[in-house]
């Protein structure tokens, strides 16, 4: 039965005038529903959490505020800095973050408010990056450089350690615990942040058909990620390991983190082949002759990664769901030779300047031999390991330098030339 207006009570927590101090009741137009001003201002609080979590950028002191959104030339720009090469893979990087963070940065200005009428009520959806690529080309790093470049929250994960819930590994959520670790425990700073899936093609199931029996890290992961891609509320443990039912959670919403996912998915370039190629019946030379063509045309890996189509992908073992969550697909190109040579002495952070300052510190002054970074790039592309193979060939090389260094007196001069690199002699130690 509502309680009589004259009694002046408190609807919601049945408070009477005077039985608060400082607390004062609003009148209702209907009898028995005044509410005191201290439920007031709690109902406030509750919509405006409620609020900020579905959508951070309308916080007062919301990270978007100070966003920084480069223009997609002047990222192109930073990623050159420290990547060599992969020009398609930089700009097409370049242009998914700049429209990510663009949109994000127009949603709490207002700037979208002076749109036509017909545009005003579009909802902008991000666009998730998968990257193709061997090892060693750069996937990672071009996902640190924009994290670096942006300022925003920035974790990498490994696939391979994700397993279903309820079986032995990380459940999914974790990769977003990363994260949030790495935003400083700031929950609205995760929430624009950027997570970098690495080995997503070791998630791939066994066969292009559906199983009937469990795939714990392969299908079963990747139907787990996909609600975190698009966007959700999830909950994660703060502590991390498995969910408990009586534990608390951040509640996290993914709608705003940007997710890059790659991997070097060894045996695409097979697929794609199957795909492009066409058999050849007949005698004669014009069957050699189209048979060796289409041979040679498929020889490039990296080409055939930058012609990988959706398609492709489900026959390697992604299931089609989580491709159409990946919407930017680009493919980076093995490095050659005179690519690595590049990678060697460009960089801003490259080896030869990183190991040219280590041994400055110990009063050696080192220098390489344009023969002797030719040599160590021909080694990276007999080991197959790309750019990442570069620095176990400097840490053998130097090794014997660094070792004899620190125990030498005044300043000294190295030179390693290509018959160091060969291991036809032994590196020189010159007063300088």
């Amino acid at each position: 039965m509502a309680k009589s207006r004259d009694k002046h009570t408190c609807a919601f927590c049945g408070a009477e005038p005077g039985q608060k101090k400082g607390v004062f009741f609003i009148p209702s137009m209907y009898d028995g529903l005044d509410i005191c001003s201290e439920c007031v201002c709690k109902g406030y609080e509750i919509i405006s959490d409620v609020q900020g979590r579905k959508n951070p950028a309308k916080g007062k002191n919301s990270p978007i505020a100070d966003l920084n959104v480069p223009s997609p030339q002047k990222i192109k720009a930073e990623l050159d800095r420290f990547v060599i090469g992969q020009e398609q893979a930089k700009k097409v990087l370049s242009v998914a973050v700049h429209n990510h963070y663009a949109r994000l940065k127009a949603k709490f200005s207002g700037a979208d408010a002076d749109l036509p009428e017909e545009l005003a009520d579009v909802e902008l959806d991000k666009s998730n990056v998968l990257l193709l690529g061997p090892t060693g080309s750069g996937k990672t790093l071009l996902a640190q450089t924009l994290a670096k470049m942006l300022d925003v929250p920035f974790a990498i994960t490994d696939a391979t350690t994700l397993t279903e819930a309820g079986y032995v590994g990380e459940d999914v959520e974790n990769i977003l615990l990363r994260l949030y670790q790495a935003a400083d425990n700031d929950l609205e700073r995760t929430q624009i942040g950027i997570i970098y899936i690495d080995e997503l093609d070791k998630i791939s199931r066994k066969g292009e058909n559906a199983s009937i029996t469990r795939d714990v890290s392969g299908e079963g992961v990747q139907q787990a990620l996909l609600k975190i891609l698009e966007g959700t509320v999830a909950n994660v443990p703060p502590q991390g390991g498995r969910k408990h039912p009586n534990q608390e959670f951040l509640h996290i919403d993914t709608s705003n983190i940007l997710f890059i996912c790659g991997g070097a998915f060894v045996g695409l370039d097979k697929v794609v082949k199957r795909r492009r190629g066409r058999r050849v019946l007949g005698f004669g030379d014009n069957a050699g002759a189209e048979k060796k063509a289409v041979e040679e045309d498929t020889d490039n890996v990296g080409k055939l990664f930058s012609e990988c189509e959706p398609e492709d992908l489900v026959h390697f073992g992604l299931i089609p769901e989580l491709i159409g969550r990946l919407p930017v697909l680009t493919a980076l190109e093995p490095l050659d030779k005179a690519a690595l040579v590049r990678v060697l002495q460009e960089p801003k952070n490259a080896l030869v300047k990183q190991y040219r300052r280590l041994m400055a510190m110990e009063n050696v002054d080192l220098q390489f031999t344009a023969e002797a970074l030719e040599e160590l790039a021909d080694r990276a592309v007999q080991r197959g390991t790309g750019a990442r193979g570069l620095r176990a060939l400097m840490e053998k090389l130097m090794l014997d330098i660094m070792f004899t260094a620190p125990d030498r007196k005044g300043k000294t001069r190295c030179t390693i030339t290509a018959e160091v690199v060969r291991g036809e002699s032994g590196p020189v130690l010159e007063r300088a």
